[in-house]
């Protein structure tokens, strides 16, 4: 990406579009703090929390399917804004919530938000930036979502003493209500646009981002243009054979990895994990819980740094081989037993810091980056929905087992399952994902149909 003008621009606009994260990871950190509270205010068991949790899931499963089909009539720009004021109105439901019926309801409308939302931003982010960079401003949307989880524990760590669950939930409105106002001053993907055959309008926008450079935005789009001459029509059946099949199996398989590892779990029910590793206190579990909100952040900035100069695949294998050391190591102190001190308490800390870490700089932001990428533009919209459904869908499955496969079979069992996932991860990184570092998006699409031919 050339310094200046050009940069500020797309810097700016992936900033903004990127507030759709905070989104993801607020209603993840402050949930965890929350969902004692509720589980007391409202008499819920343990079924009953995970039904609190999972029906965020099951809205962002029917949330990116609708996606699908809006993002690609009606724009990732409006998709986004549409997301942002239901999320708005999910979240002032929740805080009002006067029954555990009612809440369940809320988060649904939550989830709706939250699947769409998923879809749509880091599409659009990777749809108005330059090749160069487009690894960088895809990750500030995993970046925001380290930072929304992590705010989502300060707030929750503030309200702790007062219980005040609804503030926790409903304070959640205010990130949206930026992203929404900040949406509204930036221009549509021009990609979309030449989809709908609007290109002086894309023409516009391409000479925006490029900071009025002329030629550069005549070959942009120059190159768009020549790229969907090759394409088909997009319809279901050319989503369900070569290329575009592949490309679904890709994405398809590295949402699934993300998910199966386990992190959600770590970030939903950490309070439950550290007291159960002799953390007896809320308190300390919480503020335990903190840091590691700490460490999803900064390790992020690994990802930001690196991943337009190392390369995707590089550190998905650092990431994952991490990963597979620090689960096997958490499974490993358990099956030692707790003696209920602090000595295990921290180990428990140490090795889930770790694998944060390595899952913030790979799996975190990576998955939501390769799926902008590989799918041609004719059926991108659609494609990038399927992908991001099925990363809800195993969200859905890992959450709601979590709890009962922990009590079953223990933690250790639990966490060595997920160390096993990560040793799968690696293989199929090592088959199924390609490189993607410095290509445009239509040199990607390009190499995916010539292989096609």
């Amino acid at each position: 990406m050339n310094p200046g003008k050009k940069s500020g621009i797309v810097l700016l606009t992936s900033a903004i579009a990127a507030l759709a994260g905070l989104l993801l990871g607020y209603d993840t950190g402050s949930i965890s703090g929350a969902l004692g509270f509720i589980a007391d205010a409202f008499h819920l068991d343990t079924v009953g929390k995970g039904g609190v949790i999972s029906i965020v899931l099951v809205g962002g499963i029917l949330g990116a399917l609708i996606n699908g089909i809006v993002a690609d009539r009606l724009g990732r720009k409006l998709t986004v804004q549409g997301a942002a004021l239901l999320f708005i109105a999910g979240a002032a439901a929740s805080a009002f919530s006067p029954s555990a019926g009612a809440l369940l309801a809320s988060r649904f409308v939550l989830g709706l938000s939250l699947g769409a939302v998923s879809a749509s931003a880091p599409l659009y982010i990777a749809e108005i930036s330059p090749a160069a960079g487009r690894g960088r401003l895809v990750t500030l949307f995993q970046l925001a979502i380290t930072i929304g989880i992590l705010l989502g524990y300060f707030v929750d760590r503030s309200l702790t003493d007062s219980g005040d669950w609804r503030l926790m939930l409903g304070t959640s409105a205010v990130p949206a209500s930026i992203l929404l106002f900040g949406m509204s001053i930036l221009p549509p993907s021009p990609r979309w646009l030449i989809k709908m055959g609007r290109e002086e309008e894309a023409r516009k926008t391409l000479l925006k981002i490029s900071g009025g450079d002329l030629s550069h935005a005549e070959a942009e789009l120059n190159e768009i243009r020549h790229v969907m001459s090759l394409e088909t029509k997009g319809g279901l059946a050319d989503m369900l054979r070569p290329p575009v099949s592949s490309a679904l199996v890709t994405g398809i398989g590295l949402f699934l990895v993300q998910q199966f590892v386990g992190i959600n779990t770590v970030m939903y029910y950490a309070p439950s994990l550290f007291r159960e590793a002799g953390m007896g206190s809320p308190d300390t579990a919480i503020l335990a819980t903190v840091s590691v909100g700490v460490v999803n952040v900064l390790a992020t900035f690994i990802a930001v740094w690196l991943i337009d100069k190392t390369g995707r695949k590089p550190l998905l294998y650092a990431g994952l081989g991490g990963m597979l050391i620090s689960l096997t190591a958490i499974g490993g102190i358990f099956a030692g037993g707790s003696d209920g001190g602090i000595g295990t308490g921290r180990a428990t800390v140490i090795a889930v810091w770790f694998y944060i870490a390595c899952f913030a700089f790979s799996l975190g932001p990576i998955p939501w980056l390769i799926m902008t990428e590989i799918f041609p533009l004719n059926v991108r919209g659609r494609a990038v929905s399927i992908a991001t459904m099925s990363s809800w869908g195993a969200n859905l499955v890992v959450s709601f087992s979590f709890l009962p496969l922990f009590e079953t079979t223990g933690a250790a069992f639990t966490y060595w399952l997920y160390a096993l996932v990560s040793l799968l991860g690696i293989v199929f990184v090592w088959r199924f994902v390609p490189e993607t570092k410095g290509m445009s998006l239509e040199e990607i699409e390009e190499r995916l149909l010539s292989e096609k031919r």
